[in-house]
């Protein structure tokens, strides 16, 4: 050890550094702050925040300023509003670059339409054996009601200024013109998702397999596709990656207001009709 005079003090600092470094009692566990992303993507409602970049911005930001070791992402989604899940994604990602921060996500029961666009938000995707991954694309659902309102002699009265303002109006028979505008509408959004998978999975991707077309896949068959990194669970990947010591901070979203007045019980009842009637397209 060299005399503590003969150093300055730029090199007793770096000294001392070093020092503090090799003595494992000084070191601390490293932390992995652990992002739940749960439930459809969107505004939400008076039952549930919803997965929005407003709602989970300060959680994303807290997580990036832990100093963490790394970032995990736990993905339950069904999908939902592809501009919520384009910010979401991109807020995670600018974040990730700006601190030198690693990503994982870990797939639960599903990360489909735009829950699979939040989870290449991650550099690694990993999935359970029976997860549900996929649904690269745009769709629109409603109903009509024309014959009803005939049967029971209801007249629509609608006066409009533009020609598209009473586009798909459900109490009209569907019109061809209003199916090609609405595809026409969602073939840039669809584009766009191809275009963030592909430049977050790059050659990842199994060549010569049509992945966007809306379908989805399971556990293995998403990895074997390239869709996603390996079959796994967060607590023991963690481990394995940082150590039995790894600090999991757990991060999600806090109750809304009619939560807190009316009880958990009753809405998380509410949230919970909600969010089934999106997962139940998967089977779940």
């Amino acid at each position: 050890m060299p005399a503590r005079g003969s150093l300055a003090a730029s090199d007793r600092a770096a000294y001392m550094r070093d020092m503090m470094l090799r003595l494992p009692f000084t070191q601390k566990p490293p932390v992995v702050p652990v992002i739940r992303l749960q439930g459809a993507i969107g505004a939400g409602s008076r039952f549930s925040p919803g997965l929005s970049d407003a709602t989970l911005a300060p959680l994303i930001e807290r997580a990036f300023r832990l100093k963490p070791a790394a970032v995990a992402l736990a993905i339950n989604s069904p999908g939902g509003s592809a501009v919520q899940s384009s910010l979401i994604a991109a807020r995670i990602r600018r974040l990730a670059a700006e601190k030198g921060v690693h990503v994982h996500a870990f797939v639960e029961d599903v990360a489909a339409s735009g829950g699979y666009w939040l989870a290449c938000a991650a550099d690694e995707i990993w999935v359970d054996d029976s997860s549900i991954l996929g649904s690269i694309g745009v769709i629109f659902a409603g109903f009509g009601f024309p014959d009803f309102l005939s049967r029971h002699g209801i007249e629509r009265r609608v006066v409009t200024a533009g020609t598209s303002k009473s586009l798909a109006d459900p109490f009209q028979p569907s019109k061809p013109e209003d199916v090609a505008r609405l595809r026409a509408l969602q073939e840039p959004i669809h584009q766009a998702f191809i275009t963030h998978v592909k430049a977050r999975r790059g050659p990842r991707l199994a060549g010569g397999a049509d992945l966007f077309n809306a379908d989805v896949w399971v556990g293995q068959q998403a990895v074997d596709l390239g869709l996603a990194d390996g079959v796994a669970h967060l607590v023991p990947k963690m481990k394995a990656l940082y150590g039995d010591k790894v600090r999991l901070v757990p991060l999600g979203q806090k109750r809304g207001l009619i939560s807190r007045l009316t009880g958990r019980a009753a809405a998380a009842a509410l949230a919970e009709v909600e969010d089934r009637a999106a997962f139940a397209r998967f089977g779940l």
